[in-house]
């Protein structure tokens, strides 16, 4: 099929997937690796090293909260739009420059974790973890502005495909991979701790990958400050710039037409798949597989359907306008969710669960990627990049984490079948939302993000 004379849909295709060898998707590709290696250092990793030093699980249960720099992150993101690091921005550029300040003060953090002992105080383990979670929600500040503003539109769907499969291999190094190292030092004859401590240097050591590529990378020509905005920065001092930058960018975006119902819509569009998700694993060992059946097939088969769907979402993005993109990951995550109620009724059953878990994260992987192309879209002033995106992400976390707390309750009083088809139901609110945006011209508002030799829907 053509439109207006254009290559065939096999050359839209074809030109989808040599988008991914491009320089710039590259770059994102593995600045998505040095985004996703930090994650679990903070989180589910350190939390089996509390748990094998024999801290109680009431303490580990309370450090989950070291995570809250990733839900607060837009608070700090006016300081990336409004200043420059001191030489790194003069040398590298605006983008750069903080791109390697926060991979640095990463690495440090990593390095200060490492060499905390759970088995003295648990709470300096807690305090390393802060750092590092406060580390790495600055880095993904950046890298969320440097991708938008660096790649153009036919290049982003591409690159956010390959930012989650990328991130997602991230924080497999950064759970199964450290385990395994941890697990290799003990046999080599390391005591317990300094295991622990010789497999968290190793991945502060990685975060080298992210500061070579971001050296390599080239500065965003949108990230360059207008004249007239230099010339009236140089008459503030920091703090009024960052306040300046603050009020700016939340001004931005609330004066567009339709603000807040793109914003409901934004909380709304992954609370299907979170709602359904946050009982993962509990519905598996609930129904009767084994730890070894999750990790197996949840983990580890989970992991290649996701970074199969990322690709595939980014190729989706590409080929079709942005509006039917999201149509499609809106419907496949909301139609997955009806793929645990057929397993629930199955029961205990190895292969339907493979195709249960490939599906779901497969589909998933898809909404992720066509969301956040959707989110950099909105993000279309390269003077509020950093802020802009920060504060969608975090609405977008808002259901994930708020929203999806009452999902035990739900399980309880319905059983796991009646559950997964309410989280299902669960996405129409956001379908009716997203119709309502389209009749009212909003995706059009945002121009196409679509191949070179689009596909006509």
């Amino acid at each position: 099929m053509t439109v207006d004379g254009a290559q065939p849909a096999a050359a839209g295709w074809r030109d989808a997937f040599l988008v991914y060898l491009q320089p710039r998707v590259l770059i994102v590709l593995f600045l998505g690796f040095s985004a996703g290696l930090p994650l679990a250092l903070s989180g589910s990793t350190v939390q089996i090293w509390l748990r094998e030093a024999g801290v109680d699980l009431g303490t580990i249960g309370l450090l989950t909260l070291v995570g809250t720099p990733y839900t607060l992150k837009f608070l700090w993101a006016p300081l990336v739009d409004a200043l420059n690091v001191p030489v790194l921005s003069r040398l590298l550029g605006r983008r750069r420059g903080w791109l390697v300040l926060s991979q640095f003060l990463l690495m440090a953090a990593v390095v200060f974790l490492a060499f905390c002992d759970p088995t003295i105080s648990p709470w300096y383990v807690a305090f390393g973890a802060l750092l590092v979670a406060t580390a790495s929600a600055t880095q993904d500040i950046v890298i969320d502005a440097f991708r938008v503003e660096s790649l153009d539109p036919t290049e982003q769907p591409a690159g956010q495909g390959a930012y989650v499969a990328a991130y997602r291999i991230g924080m497999l190094i950064s759970t199964a991979g450290v385990l395994y190292l941890v697990s290799g030092f003990e046999d080599a004859g390391f005591a317990k701790n300094a295991a622990w401590t010789a497999g968290y240097l190793v991945m502060a050591a990685l975060v080298l990958v992210g500061v070579v590529t971001t050296l390599l990378a080239t500065e965003p020509a949108q990230a360059a400050t207008p004249p007239a905005l230099q010339a009236a920065q140089a008459r503030d001092n920091p703090l009024q710039r960052v306040a300046h930058a603050a009020y700016d960018a939340f001004a931005d975006f609330l004066s567009r037409d339709m603000a807040f119902f793109i914003l409901t819509f934004v909380v709304l569009f992954k609370f299907c798949d979170a709602f359904a998700g946050a009982m993962t694993a509990p519905f598996v060992i609930d129904i009767g597989f084994s730890r070894t059946d999750y990790a197996s097939i949840v983990k580890i088969g989970g992991f290649a359907a996701t970074v199969a769907g990322g690709i595939l979402g980014g190729l989706i993005a590409r080929a079709y306008p942005l509006v039917a993109s999201v149509w499609i990951g809106a419907l496949l995550q909301m139609a997955s969710n009806l793929v645990f109620a057929w397993q629930a009724w199955i029961g205990v059953n190895h292969w339907a669960l493979a195709v249960s878990i490939t599906i779901e994260n497969f589909t998933g992987a898809i909404g992720t990627v066509i969301f956040v192309v959707y989110l950099s879209a909105l993000c279309q002033s390269p003077l509020h990049t950093a802020t802009q995106f920060a504060l969608l992400t975090a609405l977008a976390a808002f259901g994930r984490i708020y929203m999806s707390a009452m999902t035990g309750f739900v399980a309880k009083a319905v059983g796991w079948p009646m559950f997964f088809i309410i989280s299902a139901l669960t996405a129409v609110p956001s379908l009716l939302l997203l119709w309502w945006l389209q009749q009212r011209g909003h995706f059009k508002s945002l121009g196409p993000v679509k191949a070179v030799a689009p596909i006509d829907d």
